[in-house]
């Protein structure tokens, strides 16, 4: 495998040997030893390989053209470009890959910012590995990693964190005008995720089935060109509709 500056890539690979290939995994650490637990954690497991490491998100960029990762394991913290400026970036980009971000708290501002940029969710740093590795598994399986209860943390955190702006506010406009669009089900649907509603509870809510409130979910994502329901129910709060 070719070397990339700054970057390392996995002492080896192996395939799942039931004909999908596996889970592509880059870890983005400043922390050596983080970077070598989170490695230990994914690397023996047959459907999830670590492709490679980085040391600072100034590293992603090649890191990600170099070794074609799936998903993203993103440190927020580190000293030269953060973990948050590198999600930014990496989501801007066409076709990228899901991205977890690493972090020691729950409910910051910063990770808030990065679901806001698209991260599929966030990990905390004493996760425990057979949560990492579900959480890895249904990142790249195209799932949100956010319960409704810590959805629920995160819509409190930004109403106790925000205060109202003195003039106008140009992302509760915009969020109005994106929500303007939605069907009045489509709107009901979402203002459930904004309250941090599960599946079932708004099937009950709203006189629906699970499998129909899955598929409203799906459709509000592409509707909205959103990654996840975090991101939805930050856009309803955005609107002031919960």
């Amino acid at each position: 495998m070719a070397a990339v500056a700054g970057v390392t890539g996995p002492s080896g690979e192996a395939g799942t040997g039931g004909g999908r290939a596996p889970v592509r995994v880059l870890i983005v650490d400043d922390d050596a030893l983080v970077r070598a637990g989170l490695s230990m954690i994914l690397g023996g497991l047959p459907d999830l390989v670590v492709v490679g490491e980085a040391a600072d998100g100034g590293e992603v960029p090649a890191a990600v053209g170099a070794y074609a990762p799936d998903v993203v394991l993103m440190d927020i913290r580190m000293p030269r470009v953060d973990g948050l400026t590198a999600t930014e970036a990496l989501r801007a980009q066409p076709h990228p890959p899901e991205v977890l971000v690493l972090t020691t708290f729950d409910a910051d501002e910063q990770v808030l910012r990065a679901l806001r940029a698209g991260a599929a969710g966030f990990l905390l740093k004493d996760t425990p590995p057979a949560d990492i590795v579900h959480a890895v598994r249904r990142v790249a399986a195209g799932e949100a990693t956010l319960s409704p209860t810590v959805t629920r943390t995160l819509i409190a955190h930004v109403t106790a964190a925000a205060p109202a702006p003195a003039g106008p506010d140009p992302r509760r406009e915009r969020a109005l005008r994106l929500l303007t669009g939605l069907s009045e089900r489509e709107r009901q649907v979402a203002v459930a995720l904004g309250r941090g509603c599960t599946n079932a509870e708004i099937a009950g809510e709203l006189f629906m089935s699970v499998a129909t409130v899955k598929a409203y979910v799906s459709r509000l994502l592409t509707r909205l060109d959103l990654n996840n329901r975090v991101q939805v129910a930050l856009l309803v709060h955005d609107a002031g509709l919960v």
